[in-house]
Protein backbone atom coordinates (compact mmCIF):
# COMPACT_ATOMS: atom_id res chain seq x y z
CA UNK A 1 0.00 0.00 0.00
CA UNK A 2 2.85 2.36 0.87
CA UNK A 3 4.53 1.70 -2.48
CA UNK A 4 1.32 2.51 -4.39
CA UNK A 5 0.93 5.71 -2.42
CA UNK A 6 4.55 6.68 -3.15
CA UNK A 7 4.08 5.95 -6.85
CA UNK A 8 0.92 8.08 -6.97
CA UNK A 9 2.67 10.94 -5.21
CA UNK A 10 5.60 10.66 -7.63
CA UNK A 11 3.30 10.59 -10.68
CA UNK A 12 1.41 13.68 -9.52
CA UNK A 13 4.56 15.58 -8.57
CA UNK A 14 6.64 14.70 -11.62
CA UNK A 15 4.79 16.97 -14.10
CA UNK A 16 5.07 19.87 -11.66
CA UNK A 17 8.83 19.44 -11.35
CA UNK A 18 9.37 18.91 -15.08
CA UNK A 19 7.47 22.08 -16.01
CA UNK A 20 9.02 24.25 -13.34
CA UNK A 21 10.48 27.52 -14.63
CA UNK A 22 12.48 30.22 -12.91
CA UNK A 23 10.41 33.04 -11.44
CA UNK A 24 9.51 35.67 -13.98
CA UNK A 25 9.88 33.31 -16.92
CA UNK A 26 6.74 32.62 -18.93
CA UNK A 27 6.26 30.47 -22.00
CA UNK A 28 6.44 32.35 -25.31
CA UNK A 29 3.09 33.77 -26.35
CA UNK A 30 2.09 35.62 -29.46
CA UNK A 31 1.32 39.23 -28.65
CA UNK A 32 -1.88 40.32 -30.43
CA UNK A 33 -0.79 43.97 -30.34
CA UNK A 34 2.52 43.49 -32.09
CA UNK A 35 3.12 42.73 -35.73
CA UNK A 36 5.03 43.08 -38.95
CA UNK A 37 4.60 46.19 -41.06
CA UNK A 38 2.66 44.21 -43.67
CA UNK A 39 0.02 43.38 -41.03
CA UNK A 40 -0.71 46.95 -39.94
CA UNK A 41 -3.60 47.77 -42.29
CA UNK A 42 -1.39 49.69 -44.73
CA UNK A 43 -2.75 51.99 -47.37
CA UNK A 44 -2.35 50.97 -51.01
CA UNK A 45 0.60 53.35 -51.40
CA UNK A 46 2.26 52.01 -48.26
CA UNK A 47 1.75 48.43 -49.41
CA UNK A 48 3.36 49.12 -52.80
CA UNK A 49 6.27 50.96 -51.19
CA UNK A 50 6.79 48.14 -48.67
CA UNK A 51 6.81 45.53 -51.43
CA UNK A 52 9.43 47.54 -53.32
CA UNK A 53 11.55 47.84 -50.17
CA UNK A 54 11.30 44.09 -49.55
CA UNK A 55 12.30 43.26 -53.13
CA UNK A 56 15.19 45.70 -52.97
CA UNK A 57 16.41 44.30 -49.65
CA UNK A 58 16.29 40.71 -50.94
CA UNK A 59 18.12 41.70 -54.12
CA UNK A 60 20.80 43.62 -52.18
CA UNK A 61 21.42 40.80 -49.71
CA UNK A 62 21.20 37.84 -52.08
CA UNK A 63 24.94 37.72 -52.80
CA UNK A 64 25.81 38.31 -49.14
CA UNK A 65 23.53 35.47 -48.01
CA UNK A 66 25.11 33.18 -50.58
CA UNK A 67 28.59 34.15 -49.36
CA UNK A 68 27.53 33.57 -45.77
CA UNK A 69 26.32 30.07 -46.62
CA UNK A 70 29.58 29.30 -48.43
CA UNK A 71 31.71 30.57 -45.52
CA UNK A 72 29.77 28.39 -43.09
CA UNK A 73 30.46 25.35 -45.26
CA UNK A 74 34.13 26.28 -45.47
CA UNK A 75 34.40 26.65 -41.69
CA UNK A 76 32.64 23.33 -41.19
CA UNK A 77 35.12 21.68 -43.54
CA UNK A 78 38.07 23.31 -41.78
CA UNK A 79 36.81 22.26 -38.35
CA UNK A 80 36.34 18.64 -39.33
CA UNK A 81 39.86 18.11 -40.72
CA UNK A 82 42.65 17.74 -38.17
CA UNK A 83 45.35 19.09 -40.52
CA UNK A 84 43.98 22.65 -40.69
CA UNK A 85 45.57 25.28 -38.48
CA UNK A 86 43.55 27.12 -35.85
CA UNK A 87 44.63 30.48 -37.29
CA UNK A 88 43.15 29.58 -40.68
CA UNK A 89 39.83 28.69 -39.01
CA UNK A 90 39.83 31.96 -37.04
CA UNK A 91 40.55 33.98 -40.20
CA UNK A 92 37.70 32.27 -42.02
CA UNK A 93 35.43 33.01 -39.04
CA UNK A 94 36.40 36.69 -39.22
CA UNK A 95 35.38 36.71 -42.88
CA UNK A 96 32.05 35.17 -41.90
CA UNK A 97 31.55 37.80 -39.18
CA UNK A 98 32.19 40.59 -41.70
CA UNK A 99 29.53 39.18 -44.03
CA UNK A 100 27.06 38.84 -41.15
CA UNK A 101 27.75 42.44 -40.18
CA UNK A 102 27.03 43.64 -43.72
CA UNK A 103 23.74 41.71 -43.77
CA UNK A 104 22.73 43.17 -40.39
CA UNK A 105 23.58 46.68 -41.63
CA UNK A 106 21.41 46.17 -44.71
CA UNK A 107 18.66 44.85 -42.42
CA UNK A 108 18.84 47.96 -40.26
CA UNK A 109 18.71 50.15 -43.38
CA UNK A 110 15.60 48.25 -44.45
CA UNK A 111 13.95 48.74 -41.05
CA UNK A 112 14.71 52.46 -41.10
CA UNK A 113 13.07 52.75 -44.52
CA UNK A 114 10.02 50.80 -43.34
CA UNK A 115 9.84 53.09 -40.31
CA UNK A 116 9.58 56.10 -42.64
CA UNK A 117 6.57 54.52 -44.37
CA UNK A 118 4.50 54.04 -41.24
CA UNK A 119 2.17 56.49 -39.55
CA UNK A 120 2.64 57.27 -35.83
CA UNK A 121 -0.26 54.93 -34.99
CA UNK A 122 1.25 52.13 -37.08
CA UNK A 123 4.66 52.72 -35.49
CA UNK A 124 3.11 52.28 -32.07
CA UNK A 125 1.87 48.80 -33.09
CA UNK A 126 4.88 47.77 -35.17
CA UNK A 127 7.42 45.30 -33.82
CA UNK A 128 10.51 45.58 -36.02
CA UNK A 129 11.93 42.36 -34.58
CA UNK A 130 9.12 40.51 -36.36
CA UNK A 131 10.46 41.55 -39.77
CA UNK A 132 13.63 39.42 -39.47
CA UNK A 133 14.02 36.49 -37.09
CA UNK A 134 17.67 37.39 -36.52
CA UNK A 135 16.67 40.75 -35.05
CA UNK A 136 14.58 39.05 -32.36
CA UNK A 137 17.78 38.15 -30.55
CA UNK A 138 19.34 41.59 -30.97
CA UNK A 139 16.50 43.97 -30.24
CA UNK A 140 15.41 44.98 -26.73
CA UNK A 141 11.96 44.20 -25.43
CA UNK A 142 9.20 46.45 -26.70
CA UNK A 143 7.66 48.54 -23.90
CA UNK A 144 4.61 46.82 -22.39
CA UNK A 145 5.06 43.84 -24.70
CA UNK A 146 7.11 40.68 -24.58
CA UNK A 147 10.33 40.34 -26.53
CA UNK A 148 8.95 37.73 -28.89
CA UNK A 149 5.49 39.06 -29.63
CA UNK A 150 3.89 37.47 -32.63
CA UNK A 151 1.97 39.10 -35.42
CA UNK A 152 -1.77 39.36 -35.65
CA UNK A 153 -3.60 40.32 -38.82
CA UNK A 154 -5.23 43.73 -39.15
CA UNK A 155 -3.91 45.27 -35.98
CA UNK A 156 -5.32 48.70 -36.74
CA UNK A 157 -9.06 49.27 -36.91
CA UNK A 158 -10.26 49.68 -40.47
CA UNK A 159 -11.44 53.13 -41.35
Amino acid sequence: MKSILLILIFVYCFPIVSNAQPMGMRPWKRDPFCGKASELNLSLEQTKALELLQQSYLRETQLLRSQLFTKRLEIRDLLTHPDHKTELIRNKHMELAEIQSKIEEKGLDYLLKVRQLLTPEQLRLWCPEQEFPVFQRMMPMHPSRGRHGGPKKNLLPEE
